[in-house]
């Protein structure tokens, strides 16, 4: 995250390693872009990359345009954003501390 910026503004990376078909790539943009407008008035502003770190597990879903593999991607971006929200409230404070030091 880059603090330099007065405005929210995100990228999403799919690698197609870790998402093989274009429609399963396609669908995790745009849960992500979803995922990100959603969380956006919480999160601070600046530079936000989202990157698929590891590959998805497709046997235990339909197809890639499954309801289920949507739920489950949007339970995942859902926890992430929280916890990357909760980690930046918490780093404010020390932040706020070392400029006055």
């Amino acid at each position: 995250m880059d603090k330099t910026h007065s405005t929210i503004r995100f990228g999403i990376l799919v690698p197609k390693r870790h998402a093989r078909r274009a429609v399963t790539r396609n669908l995790v943009k745009r849960l992500g872009r979803e995922a990100m407008r959603a969380h956006a008035q919480t999160l601070p502003a600046g530079l936000w990359l989202l990157r698929l770190r590891a590959g998805l597990t497709l046997g235990q879903f339909v197809s890639a345009r499954s309801a289920a593999l949507a739920a489950a991607l949007r339970l995942e971006l859902d926890r992430l954003l929280r916890g990357a929200r909760e980690r930046c409230a918490s780093a404010q404070p020390a932040m706020r501390a070392g400029a006055h030091t």
